[in-house]
């Protein structure tokens, strides 16, 4: 792959992240892991490809590093999103459990 390609690979992978805080902002979990799966598979491409035939010229790695820390302050964001979020979802779950654990230990619907 040429230069121009492998940073066209990152503005991709920019242009996903965005998509993905967008889905993260509106609560769109379903729409955020399919974006993230596609984020996932450009990454493996660039981890393949990512070594130019020839060093990047000054400008083309400003350009590159300014793309990934776009990519870096997306992901950011998504995290401080989700995180609190998926904290929420794991605590309903660990209840939903330990209701279960304790339904099956005492017997649910008991004449008391």
């Amino acid at each position: 792959m040429d230069n121009q390609e492998i940073l066209a690979l990152y503005e991709t992978v920019a242009d996903i992240t965005d998509q993905m805080l967008a889905a993260a902002r509106t609560g769109n979990w379903e729409q955020l892991a399919a974006l993230e799966s596609r984020c996932s598979s450009q990454v493996e491409i660039i981890k393949q490809n990512d070594q130019p035939r020839q060093p990047l010229t000054p400008s083309a790695r400003e350009k590159k590093t300014r793309i990934i820390k776009k990519i870096l302050e997306d992901d950011r964001q998504i995290r401080d999103i989700t995180e609190p979020w998926m904290a929420q979802l794991s605590a309903i779950l660990k209840s939903a459990g330990t209701e279960r654990k304790l339904s099956k230990a005492y017997g649910a619907n008991q004449a008391g």
